[in-house]
């Protein structure tokens, strides 16, 4: 891959906002979100030590919109070239998993595709991880090694911008000038630093290695009184789902609109008690502990079965915004041990 060396990453965005709109990280209290960049500075130019608290499926997924009108049929809006700036490893992957959803060959969601397509990813290595991090459990990194348009790595005198793809090379060369060649010592550094927080993040989490697969576990403990246990202090905020960067099931309502009648798609969450409720009124999953046991049944065993990869990227919003302080780690270190105790009677 293509590597440069810009000392100002206002530099880089400025010749990015040139082309594109930018959406770039923007600090507010101990979390960063995502905001508009603008050349004037009123947006400034930060690099995000680790991923923002809002997740990147709200660019390619908004909460509501309209879906279907009748009887004029509609497409999709006219999209502009966009550019999404800040996003890690866990990020990438989780854009990845809702390809996989939404441009399913008998399911093509047209208003999904025609974002996605217009989508520059600028992604950028983690140095700093949180305490609810976790993507080292799920075979994650603090940088990433593919899905990305242009990454960047902070080192000490600036950053180094890599392409990994053919319009990231593209932008590189167009805008040559800003950059310089990416010298062994910087590349050196680089490679320190992501050594560093890979460590960092692998000590975070050395309490919840687990003894066998993921999947494993959560299939085999479908009987376990855990998920009734964990799921007292449930509230059914919602906000695991609406936070996850890679949940996306939604439901469809009727509107009435000035002179058609159209469908309005917006977020659900297989935690709110109605999601599985049928016409008749019978409602499979009732008790909370079974929504529970869904959630985590969905992320890493029916979304395996069916698309090869695990649906959780390990980013840890959901332990972050959790109003009943639900760790989903904890949950699955409580399942592993129940099993190992289990095989160890028998």
């Amino acid at each position: 891959m293509e590597t440069v060396f810009i000392s100002q990453l206002k530099a880089l965005l400025d010749a990015v906002a040139q082309q594109m709109v930018v959406f770039t990280p923007t600090e507010v209290g101990d979390s960063f979100t995502y905001a508009r960049y603008t050349h004037d500075g009123e947006v400034k130019a930060v690099l995000n030590p680790v991923r923002t608290c809002s997740p990147a499926k709200e660019f390619l997924f908004p909460m509501r919109e309209i879906a279907a009108v009748f009887p004029e049929a509609i497409s999709p809006e006219e999209v502009q070239p966009f550019a999404v700036f800040g996003l890690k490893d866990c990020d990438l992957k989780s854009i990845q998993i809702l390809d996989r959803v939404f441009y399913e060959e008998e399911f093509h969601d047209p208003f999904y595709i025609s974002r996605r397509e217009k989508m520059f990813l600028i992604s950028s290595d983690c140095y700093d991880p949180k305490d609810t991090c976790c993507c080292t459990l799920f075979e994650g990194r603090v940088f990433p090694l593919k899905g990305f348009d242009l990454n960047v790595s902070k080192i000490k005198d600036g950053y180094l911008v890599e392409a990994g793809s053919t319009e990231g090379k593209m932008f590189l060369h167009r805008n040559e000038r800003l950059f310089a060649d990416a010298p062994s010592a910087a590349r050196a550094e680089r490679d320190r630093n992501r050594q560093q927080a890979q460590q960092q993040l692998e000590q975070i989490n050395a309490r919840y290695k687990l003894d066998r697969k993921v999947e494993e576990i959560v299939l085999e403990s479908q009987d376990s009184p855990v998920f009734d246990q964990v799921a007292t202090g449930c509230v059914e905020c919602q906000s695991c789902t609406r936070i996850c960067p890679t949940c996306h099931c939604f439901y469809l309502f009727d509107t009435q609109r000035e002179n058609a009648f159209g469908k309005m798609k917006v977020w659900d969450s297989c935690v709110r008690q109605d999601f599985a409720r049928v016409a008749g009124g019978e409602n499979p999953r009732k008790i909370l502990g079974d929504r529970t046991k869904h959630r985590l049944m969905h992320k890493f065993v029916y979304f395996l079965e069916r698309y090869g990869i695990h649906m959780c990227v390990g980013c840890g919003r959901c332990v972050d915004s959790c109003a009943g302080e639900m760790d989903f780690r904890d949950v699955l270190v409580r399942l592993n041990r129940e099993l190992v105790n289990i095989k160890g009677r028998s």
